[in-house]
C-alpha cells in the first residue's frame, strides 16, 4: 500500500511540474496617433510585461512630429496578450478605464495602432 501511495505521489508531482506554459519571444510595434494634442514634450507607453513597466515610460519616437509616434519592444512571455496604457506629457490616457489589451499575433510580430485617449 505504501508503494502505491508513493508511486501516485510521484506521478502527481511529475504531472504538476510538466504543466508549465511554454513561452515565446514576442515583438510588438505600437503606433500612436496623438494629433489634436498641443505642445507634446514626451510620449511613452507603460505596461505589465517586460521591458514595459507601470512605473516609467518606455519612450516612443516621432514618426510624424506631433501626429504619430512609434516604438518597438520585445520580450519573452507565455501570455496571449499584454496590458498597456499610453502616456503623453506625463498624463495617462483612459483614466478610470480598463487598460488596453494588445493581443499577440501568431507570427510573434504584432503591430498595434491606437489613438491617444480613445479606446479603439
Amino acid at each position: 500500500m505504501k508503494k502505491i501511495i508513493l508511486l501516485y505521489s510521484l506521478l502527481f508531482c511529475f504531472l504538476i511540474i510538466s504543466c508549465v506554459q511554454e513561452s515565446y519571444n514576442q515583438t510588438v510595434t505600437v503606433i500612436l496617433d496623438v494629433s489634436g494634442i498641443k505642445d507634446i514634450k514626451s510620449v511613452g507607453v507603460r505596461g505589465d510585461s517586460k521591458p514595459l513597466s507601470w512605473d516609467e515610460d518606455f519612450e516612443m519616437k516621432p514618426l510624424i512630429k506631433d501626429s504619430l509616434y512609434t516604438t518597438t519592444f520585445s520580450g519573452k512571455t507565455g501570455y496571449l496578450f499584454a496590458e498597456i496604457k499610453f502616456v503623453v506629457n506625463d498624463e495617462f490616457e483612459l483614466k478610470d478605464k480598463d487598460n488596453r489589451r494588445v493581443y499577440f499575433d501568431k507570427s510573434r510580430k504584432t503591430i498595434y495602432k491606437a489613438t491617444f485617449n480613445k479606446n479603439d
